[in-house]
């Protein structure tokens, strides 16, 4: 039974639902970096972190912990600039904080 509230949706039991979203980006994250490192897997946590229609005015490549991202133009690296520490924490959140430690546009 669920009863709800001001403090959201709960089993009688007390204990708080996780909200599905929450749920699925970290088993998604989590599913993600236990895969090798590769292209694939970069292009794809990239995509998920930005959106579809950035990721495809977008060319990322990871190397040594840096993130490189060329864009089709400058006004994507500029979205790209204003969002910088955002897309940091989400690729991160994706890849691992040891993977991907910092942003370079080029």
């Amino acid at each position: 039974m669920i009863v709800s509230g001001t403090a959201g949706d709960r089993p009688t039991g007390g204990t708080p639902m996780l909200p599905i979203q929450n749920f699925s980006s970290g088993v998604l994250a989590e599913i993600i970096r236990r895969q090798p490192p590769s292209q694939a897997r970069t292009n794809f946590a990239w995509q998920l972190a930005v959106g579809p229609a950035l990721a495809r005015a977008t060319m990322v490549e990871l190397a040594e912990g840096v993130l490189t991202i060329r864009a089709v133009d400058r006004r994507w690296l500029r979205e790209i600039g204003r969002e910088r520490p955002r897309v940091l924490a989400k690729m991160q959140a994706l890849l691992g904080r040891e993977a991907i430690t910092k942003i370079a546009t080029g």
